[in-house]
C-alpha cells in the first residue's frame, strides 16, 4: 500500500476546495482517483458538509456499523465482476456487479450482501443478454471501494487499504467465496494412467480462478495461503491468468466453505 505524506494530502484538499476536479488533482499529484475521493469525503465530513454528516450512512466517513463478512464477500465480487460508474442522469455513482443468469443463487447472494453493506440504499437488477447487473447507487461507493479508478482493473495497480486488509484477514473465506463466485468455478478434470498394463481414466474435482490482473490474482492466492490451501499457477497460451486448486485436502476445504456455483 502506498503511503502519501500529509503535505501531499493537504495540497490535494487545497486544490479540491478551490474547485479543481478530483480527476485533475489525481493526475497532478499522481495519487489514485479513489484516494482523492476518500480524502474529499473525510474533509467534508469534518466540516459538516459530507452527505451523511447529519444522517450517518458511511462506515468510512461517519463510523457507522459495517457487516464485515458481507463486505468481504462483496469486495471479492467487486474485484472480479464489479465496476463503479457515474451517469450524468444520476447525482450518485452506481456499483454494478455483472453475474451470469446460469447462477441465480449467486445473484441473490450478491444482492443480499449489497443490502447488508448499504442498508439505507435500494438495490435493483438490470437485465442484459445472459446476465443481470446487480446495481446500487450511493455517494459513498468510492469510500468502500477505493480501488475504483479510470480504466480497466488489470491496467492499473490494485491493492487493499489497511482497513480492508484487516477485514479480509478476519473473514478470508467470505473474500475467497466472492472471488470464486465472480471469476472462478468448480469443475471436474480427468486424466489417464497405466495400471497393470491397462490405461484407466480417473476424474477429480478442481477449483479454477481466472483473472487478468496480477494484483487481483495475488490477493486471491494470499488469501488461499492464509487458509492453508495448496494452489498452482496454470499457464495457457503463455498467459499465467489461471490459479488451480486440485489437491484433495484443499478441494475438500473449498467444498466446505465455497462449493459449486448455484
Amino acid at each position: 500500500m502506498t503511503i502519501h505524506s500529509t503535505e501531499v494530502r493537504q495540497k490535494a484538499l487545497t486544490l479540491l476546495r478551490n474547485g479543481t476536479k478530483g480527476a485533475d488533482v489525481a493526475r497532478r499529484l499522481n495519487v489514485p482517483r479513489g484516494t482523492i475521493s476518500y480524502w474529499l469525503h473525510i474533509d467534508r465530513s469534518k466540516r459538516g458538509e459530507c452527505p451523511g454528516a447529519h444522517n450517518p450512512s458511511c462506515y468510512r466517513c461517519d463510523g457507522t456499523a459495517l457487516d464485515e463478512p458481507a463486505y468481504a464477500y462483496l469486495l471479492g465480487l467487486y474485484l472480479g465482476d464489479g465496476h463503479i460508474s457515474q451517469c450524468s442522469a444520476h447525482r450518485a455513482p452506481s456499483l454494478m456487479i455483472t453475474l451470469d443468469d446460469a447462477w441465480p443463487g449467486i445473484q441473490d447472494e450478491a444482492e443480499a450482501a449489497l443490502r447488508k453493506v448499504f442498508p439505507d440504499n435500494a438495490t435493483c437488477r438490470v437485465r442484459r443478454t445472459g446476465c443481470h447487473n446487480i446495481k446500487l447507487y450511493s455517494k459513498h461507493l468510492v469510500c468502500y471501494f477505493p480501488q475504483h479508478g479510470p480504466g480497466r482493473k488489470h491496467e492499473r495497480r490494485i491493492a487493499l487499504e489497511s482497513w480492508q486488509q484487516k477485514i479480509v484477514d478476519a473473514h478470508p473465506w467470505q473474500f475467497v467465496r466472492g472471488l470464486i463466485h465472480s471469476d472462478g468455478c468448480r469443475l471436474t478434470n480427468w486424466t489417464t494412467r497405466i495400471v497393470s498394463g491397462e490405461r484407466k481414466r480417473y476424474e477429480y474435482p478442481r477449483y479454477w480462478f481466472t483473472n487478468v490482473s496480477d494484483d487481483i490474482r495475488r490477493l486471491y492466492t494470499d488469501a488461499l495461503d492464509a487458509l492453508g490451501i495448496t494452489w498452482t499457477h496454470c499457464t495457457r497460451a503463455g498467459k499465467p491468468y489461471n490459479i488451480s486448486v486440485a489437491r484433495r485436502a484443499s478441494v475438500d476445504l473449498l467444498d466446505a466453505h465455497v462449493g459449486p456455483k448455484y
